[in-house]
Parts: C-alpha cells; structure tokens; sequence
C-alpha cells in the first residue's frame, strides 16, 4: 500500500535518565560515583521508533509529552533521528513519563518511573486518518495509555486492519489484570510481541507454546515471544513455528531491548524479509542496544545491523526450544 509513513509508533514514550553500575541506592545522604550517565528517550513507542528510523524507515512518534523540560528533550532528539512528532500531544495536566534507570553490573536494570503523558494523550476521530496513513502501526505500551486504554485503541486497531494497515502490538510488564485490556486488542493484531515473562502473567501459563497458542486463540495472527539471552519464539495462527537463538555480547544494559526488537522486526517487514529473517534482524536490534547504555545506544543504522548479524556469534539453544521454521 502507498502511505506517508513505514511506521507508526505509538503509546508509551519516556524521558530516561540512566546511570551504570549501580549495586545500591546510596543510604541517607551519601553519594556514590558511577562510571557512565545518559539520557535517552525511551519506552515500548519511543525505543522501538527510534530504532526503526536509524534503520531508514519513513517513522512517526505518537504520544503524549508534558508541558515541561523532559518533554522539550523527548521531541527535540526525536527529531534529531528525523523522526516526525507531529502527533506527539502536549498534555495539560501532566508531566512528560520519566524514568530513572539503575543499572546493575549484570545489565538488568531496575527504574524509578513517574507516569505522566503516557496516560493523558488521545487520538481523536479526525485525526484518524492522518495517523493510518502508514504502513505498520504499532502500539507500546498497553496498560499506561490510561484514557486510550478505555476503547479507543481497540478502535483505531480495528480500523487500522480494516485499510490493510499491518499491526503490531507490546504490553508492558503485564499483570494478570491487563488481560482483558490486551484481549480486546488482539483479534486486530498481525504480530504480538510480548516478552516470555509479559505472556507468563497474561495468561498464567509456562511452556513457550502454549503461552503463544493461548494469545493466538484469542485472535493474534502471530506470537513473537522474546526471551532475552534465550532468544525468541515464533508461532503464527497456520502452526508455523520456530525458535532462534540470541546473539552472543557482553551485555552492557538491557533497557530497552523488547523495544529495540519491535523496531527491527519492522525494519525487516518493511524490507520484505522473511519471517525468520525479520525477528533475526530483530535480535539484533536488541542485542547491538544492550552494548551500550540507554535505548537504542548500540543501534547505528540498517547497513551496520546486517554487518553485526554477518559478524557476531550466536549463543548455544536452549534445550528444548524449537529451531527452525516447521
């Protein structure tokens, strides 16, 4: 289809400050040195399209940023990446979603988060059209999007796969409480790509499969499970499926790789690259984002993402998991 734009992300963008290495929260009043400080936009939209635009993917921002110095950074490096935020609301009443991300000498990565915009922006009906002139949409962030969570999103989806708009969707850190909101949403959905443990607290189940099957029953034409340093899974309605190893690096911070993910598995939809082929290059979005420090640090653009798959080695499979398209 002819559109504007390859991708559109939208939902959950934040304003990160982050910090490594980091063991403890200082007690009382002390200080302690870290050895890097960054700040980078983030979360499930804002990684994912920033990926998506070093990439070379014509991508838009949608969301909402608050009327304050965090929201004057988000849209100001948004746009260094050339991407267009046109749709990126200033929201009265909130402050821009921000974060402070610790992040341990392992690379995991615990945050203190403030929830703002995220929850106050909306798309109404005469913006609709602007925001399906696309080619893929994506919606980050189900769970945060407190007023597009009320129904809205599960119509704009809806008529997204109405035009033959392709959809994407992630979750973040589910509960067994969001079910209903992400259910609603996946009969509308082409690829969920939830993380292994997001899929665990939806629908309570452990075995990779089944957790996918459980989502595909509830109307999602393909289940991308990621599983960090496991890799990712992948099970579509017609029973293909396929496992594929990680990529093996030293791991400088993990914030940001479902994200990363989701960018790079756009990338090689939009590429015409197979399914297999587009959740490696996706795995490698997300492995070249936990080399550095904030999202999307490690990612320079597509030429060097092909480069990193030619070069880089894959850890041992899981036992267990399946390898291979079947």
């Amino acid at each position: 289809m002819s559109a504007r734009f390859d991708y559109t992300s939208m939902g959950f963008i934040t304003f990160d400050a982050l910090c490594r290495p980091v063991t403890q929260i200082p007690p009382g009043g002390d200080t302690y040195f870290v050895e890097d400080f960054t700040l980078a936009v983030s979360g499930a939209a804002g990684s994912a399209v920033i990926v998506a635009a070093k990439h070379g993917l014509k991508s838009r921002a949608v969301g909402g940023v608050g009327h304050d110095d965090m929201g004057d950074w988000v849209l100001m490096k948004l746009a260094s990446f050339g991407i267009d935020t046109t749709m990126m609301a200033r929201c009265d009443g909130f402050a821009t979603s921000s974060s402070i991300v610790t992040t341990r000498p392992d690379g995991a990565r615990p945050a203190l988060h403030k929830r703002g915009a995220t929850d106050g922006f909306y798309i109404s009906d005469d913006q609709i059209d602007d925001l399906l002139d696309t080619r893929i949409l994506h919606v980050g962030g189900v769970g945060l999007m407190n007023r597009m969570d009320q129904g809205r999103t599960e119509e704009i989806m809806a008529e997204a796969r109405r035009r033959g708009v392709i959809t994407t969707l992630d979750v973040f850190a589910s509960t067994p409480d969001d079910l209903p909101k992400v259910a609603r949403l996946l009969p509308h959905t082409d690829y969920f790509l939830p993380s292994e443990e997001e899929a665990r607290a939806l629908s309570g189940l452990t075995e990779n499969r089944d957790l996918a099957q459980f989502l595909i029953d509830r109307g999602a034409g393909c289940v991308i499970l990621t599983l960090g340093a496991d890799g990712a899974y992948c099970r579509r309605s017609d029973g293909l499926e396929f496992a594929t190893p990680a990529f093996a690096v030293d791991v400088k911070c993990t914030c940001g790789c479902g994200d990363c993910f989701n960018g790079g598995f756009a990338t090689g939809l939009i590429k015409g690259m197979s399914l297999e082929e587009s959740v490696q290059l996706a795995q490698a979005s997300s492995a070249q984002n936990a080399t550095g420090l904030g999202s999307q640090a490690g990612v320079r653009d597509f030429a060097g993402t092909l480069d990193f798959i030619r070069t880089t080695a894959l850890r041992a499979p899981k036992d267990g998991l399946v390898t291979g398209a079947r």
